[in-house]
């Protein structure tokens, strides 16, 4: 199992600032767990998802499950990760990212997630970014697919 992972699953993982509903919370611990034991994580070689996961995750692996997930990237990254080099246009835009127009408002700083999931074909982990949500369909004819890990109804992944 190899993964792109949202920075959005490890948060919803810990149950701290956000009101995801427990189920969504359970299934991004059991996602992150799987790849922690069985799995690969796959990140961008420039560093970019790494410094976007220290935002909002603690290094140190405590208190939460998503804290453990940066950790272990942090420490074992013979054994748990997989870099790939993600190539940029002189404008900074990612070669990788699909050059389609209804992807124009996709956010920026999912961009990387995208073009990652999109050059290597593994499957980028979401649990409650609606932006991967409204852009789902352009997304997948892009090459992009999209793990839901909440499922794809808004309505059920909030409290």
């Amino acid at each position: 199992m190899r993964r792109v992972i949202d920075t959005n699953v490890p948060i919803v993982a810990n149950g701290r600032t956000t009101n995801a509903t427990s189920t969504c919370q359970l299934a991004c611990l059991d996602a992150l767990r799987n790849i922690l034991e069985n799995g690969r994580i796959v990140i961008d070689d420039a560093g970019e998802m790494l410094a976007e996961y220290e935002r909002h995750l603690s290094p140190g692996g405590q208190p939460g499950v998503g804290d453990r997930f940066f950790r272990e990237i942090l420490m074992n990254f013979t054994g748990k990760v997989e870099r790939v080099h993600l190539e940029r246009r002189a404008d900074g835009s990612y070669v990788d990212f699909p050059a389609d127009t209804r992807l124009n408002r996709f956010h920026l700083d999912d961009r990387k997630f995208a073009a990652a999931s999109r050059k290597t074909g593994i499957p980028v982990m979401n649990a409650i970014d609606t932006d991967w949500l409204n852009h789902r369909v352009a997304l997948a004819e892009n090459g992009v697919e999209v793990e839901f890990l909440c499922g794809c109804n808004r309505e059920e992944w909030f409290i």
